[in-house]
């Protein structure tokens, strides 16, 4: 499968074209719906949710609830767009127009954004024409695509959850989570504003981002996404670019401002010996191989185990601040402390949600690439087939 995203933050839509679904997919607008609210939500988002109300329209691609096989067109309009129509309209300015009351040019790069090094790259002096698509806005559009992956993993019998492990120092303890299945864990993420499997760090981290927000700052974290249900021998070890966890970690790394990832216990391994790192490997008539522990996230060799995948990431601090960091004019040269355009003090919940629907949309490519995928009920047999032979293998 293949997705292109286009539409910048202040322009009339963003919009998606997906190809490669398999055809009988049951798709709803309602579903992409719920998991665009879920990303607009989480405590510390800035006043842009104000103004927006994410909502998806199919425009191709699917017909009384089930995808066709042909591409499938998302589009999510912005609201905010009614204010920006001559700034960011597509249609050349008239001559007798000072460009530069109408454009609201930007000739003052942001430390820590894509503002100063995209003008290099592609020729813009005014950096608006960079900020607009680095926006985390594009997000968006991925996270609908990856509702609609969620619903083929769904139908395969694979699920997936996202949680907030950390923001500023502020550690959830995950023990609390052992043993749950991961719609067991949803309905706790679902009920917290900090999107935490712990209630008592949940509520420290919601009176810091509240702190930072005050003291004009903000805060990063940590996310981990959960698969559930993910047969064994998924991915391979024949080439690098066919290693699952490699293609997940591309994915998570893929998102704004996300600076590292990890798998399983990620790098607790340097500081562990062999032995206390490594998952025993089991075998009994009812469940077939199974590992005694999970340190590995549920990956070995490129490829899966059979047990959860779990995967990290670590989302540096927004760098667009309230006590804003100096920089330099393109134009004059001269220093100048940053400009502020709309920020959240911490995202870090939201982005848990972009987390998990970019993993969820690797997951079912690779599944996609790996069986015949034309229709619905062939890939599902085929994974039950893949499931039964594993057990028995």
């Amino acid at each position: 499968m293949r997705y292109l995203t286009a539409g910048e933050s202040h322009g009339p839509q963003l919009t998606t074209i997906i190809e490669g679904l398999p055809s009988l997919l049951p798709i709803t607008a309602e579903t992409i719906n719920y998991d665009l609210k879920r990303r607009q939500g989480g405590h510390g988002r800035g006043r842009r949710m104000q103004i927006e109300t994410d909502t998806v329209e199919i425009v191709g691609g699917v017909r009384h609830g089930k995808t066709l096989g042909s591409p499938v067109a998302l589009v999510v309009k912005n609201d905010d767009w009614k204010h920006w129509t001559k700034i960011m309209g597509a249609d050349p300015l008239p001559e007798d127009v000072d460009p530069n009351e109408i454009k609201r040019q930007i000739s003052r790069p942001r430390p820590g954004h894509a503002d100063l090094v995209g003008g290099m790259k592609y020729g813009h002096r005014d950096l608006r024409n960079v900020l607009e698509r680095s926006s985390a806005r594009e997000t968006t559009v991925r996270v609908a695509v990856g509702s609609v992956a969620k619903a083929l993993l769904s139908e395969l019998g694979i699920s997936i959850v996202s949680h907030v492990t950390e923001i500023a120092g502020i550690k959830a303890d995950t023990t609390k989570i052992e043993g749950k299945t991961v719609n067991e864990i949803r309905e706790i993420v679902e009920e917290d504003p900090c999107y935490c499997v712990d209630p008592e760090a949940s509520s420290q981290m919601v009176q810091m981002i509240d702190d930072t927000k005050k003291a004009g700052d903000s805060i990063g974290g940590v996310v981990e996404v959960i698969v559930e249900g993910l047969p064994a021998g998924i991915g391979s070890y024949v080439h690098y670019d066919r290693k699952l966890d490699g293609r997940l970690a591309q994915a998570m790394l893929s998102i704004n401002a996300f600076k590292g990832v990890e798998f399983g216990i990620g790098f607790e391994m340097a500081r562990r010996k062999g032995s206390e790192v490594h998952d025993e490997i089991l075998w009994d008539e009812e469940n077939g191989y199974t590992r005694a522990t999970n340190r590995l996230g549920g990956l070995e060799g490129g490829m899966s185990t059979g047990m959860p995948i779990v995967v990290r990431g670590v989302m540096k601090p927004i760098p667009t601040l309230y006590k804003p960091l100096q920089s330099v004019d393109i134009e004059t040269k001269e220093a100048f402390k940053a400009s502020v355009e709309r920020s959240d003090s911490c995202a870090v919940p939201a982005a848990s949600i972009v987390a998990e629907n970019v993993i969820a949309w690797e997951v079912a490519n690779v599944l996609i690439e790996q069986f015949h995928s034309d229709q619905l009920p062939q890939l599902k047999a085929q994974i039950e087939e893949m499931r039964k032979y594993s057990k028995e293998f």
